[in-house]
């Protein structure tokens, strides 16, 4: 699962995201969503998502 559908992801999903700053390095971080913020049902680059430590990214990889 790669993070472009947004059924796949709900809160208390543990995800690894990329910030907005990071894009061009790839610099993943991980946490757990807390809310999810792209209204469309997929998403190329990612669902953009906010973590429960209040970062907010694309997420890229969902963790097991």
């Amino acid at each position: 699962m790669n993070g472009i559908v947004r059924a796949d992801i709900k809160p208390g999903t543990r995800v690894k995201v990329v910030q907005k700053q990071d894009q061009r390095s790839g610099k993943l971080t991980e946490g757990i969503v807390k809310d999810v913020l792209t209204k469309s049902a997929t998403h190329p680059h990612g669902i953009k998502v906010r973590l429960e430590s209040g970062i907010v990214g694309r997420v890229k990889k969902l963790i097991p």
